[in-house]
């Protein structure tokens, strides 16, 4: 995978995970309830649903490619849209509620259980990769790439996730990120733009 088109991967997967929304809520949850641990422990297994689905994606978009290319195109452009609702939505939305979480009794296996249904039982994220990864599956595609799509998904939101309980436990990062909110919606409003309008002009790499 050429890098240019890895570091488009990696800027959208970020902005993605930064995106104020239940999976961020989750975590600053089980970190206000529990402590670093189950803030970290709820990362970690979110982001084992997330590589779990980044993987199904993969392999499935890649078999469409082989056996119904005209499908996959159709996929292709829906994605596009997708992207572009997806875009439109983040530019509209308020900072207000965009990172409201309070502290409940927690401990480490009910953070792992709730991270991996958070992520598992979210069907906009599995429409959220379908639209995503469309753009950077193509027919030749290696193992090893399709191995750093999925791990490059996985590590970024595991990352994320868990600098945020890390950081919480030692700083006002919540204050932080909660006066920030509307300004990550709006960079991610503008990413998803413009690789909506990349995926219409020509295919990505």
């Amino acid at each position: 995978m050429p890098f240019s088109l890895w570091m488009s991967l990696v800027a959208v997967c970020a902005m993605g995970a930064m995106s104020p929304g239940p999976s961020l809520a989750l975590v600053l949850r089980h970190t206000l309830g529990g402590g670093r641990a189950p803030g970290v422990v709820a990362a970690l297994f979110h982001a084992l649903g997330v590589g779990f689905y980044a993987l199904l994606t993969v392999w499935g978009l890649g078999a469409l490619i082989v056996r119904y290319p005209t499908l996959f195109q159709a996929i292709t452009w829906a994605g596009a849209a997708y992207l572009a609702w997806l875009g439109i939505k983040a530019l509209r939305a308020g900072r207000a509620g965009a990172l409201e979480a309070t502290g409940m009794a927690t401990t480490r296996s009910q953070a792992a259980r709730e991270g991996m249904l958070v992520a598992l039982g979210n069907p906009k994220l599995i429409l959220f990769f379908i639209a995503l990864l469309s753009q950077f599956v193509t027919p030749d595609m290696s193992l090893a790439a399709k191995a750093i799509i999925v791990l490059t998904a996985m590590i970024i939101d595991g990352g994320w996730y868990v600098l945020v309980a890390v950081s919480l436990t030692h700083s006002r990062v919540l204050p932080w990120l909660q006066s920030r909110a509307h300004w990550i919606h709006r960079i991610t409003g503008v990413m998803l733009l413009a690789l909506a309008l990349r995926v219409v002009v020509g295919p990505l790499g």
